[in-house]
C-alpha cells in the first residue's frame, strides 16, 4: 500500500490528540456525567506504576510519530520493524484496555476507545499490505 505510513501517521496523531486531551482537561470538562469516562479515568487501571496511562501514551505516540516521519523520509527495514513491533505491542495493550472497559469496569471512555481503535486500525493496516 503506497500510503501505509502516512495513514499510520494519521492514526497515531489521533491517538496522541486523545491522550493530550485526557492529560490537559479534567474529565468533567471533556465528558458528560454518566458517560463512563469518569469511571474509567478514576479506576485503578488508569495508572501504571503510579503514572497515568495517558502520559505513557503521549511519550509512546510522540516516539512512534517521530519514527514514522523518519521512515517516510528514509525507509529502512529496521525502522519498519520497530514501527510494526510498536503497533503489535500497542494493539495487545489496546485489547487489554478494551477488555477492562467492557468486562471489568462496565464503562467506556470515548478518548480511551479512540486510542485503542487507532492501534487496532494500525494493526489491520500492517497485516494487510
Amino acid at each position: 500500500m503506497k500510503y501505509k505510513y502516512q495513514i499510520l501517521l494519521g492514526l497515531f496523531l489521533i491517538a496522541l490528540g486523545s491522550s493530550l486531551i485526557m492529560s490537559v482537561f479534567p474529565v468533567s470538562e471533556i465528558c458528560d456525567p454518566g458517560e463512563g469516562c469518569d469511571v474509567v479515568q478514576h479506576s485503578s487501571y488508569a495508572s501504571t506504576f503510579g503514572i497515568k496511562n495517558n502520559y505513557f501514551g503521549i511519550g509512546i505516540f510522540l516516539t512512534v510519530i517521530f519514527l514514522i516521519f523518519s521512515h517516510i523520509k528514509n525507509q529502512t527495514k529496521r525502522k519498519r520493524n520497530l514501527i510494526h513491533a510498536a503497533v503489535i505491542l500497542g494493539s495487545l495493550v489496546a485489547l487489554y484496555f478494551l477488555f477492562l472497559q467492557e468486562f471489568v469496569l462496565n464503562a467506556y471512555c470515548k478518548y480511551c476507545v479512540a486510542v485503542d481503535l487507532s492501534f487496532l486500525a494500525a494493526l489491520i493496516l500492517i497485516i494487510f499490505k
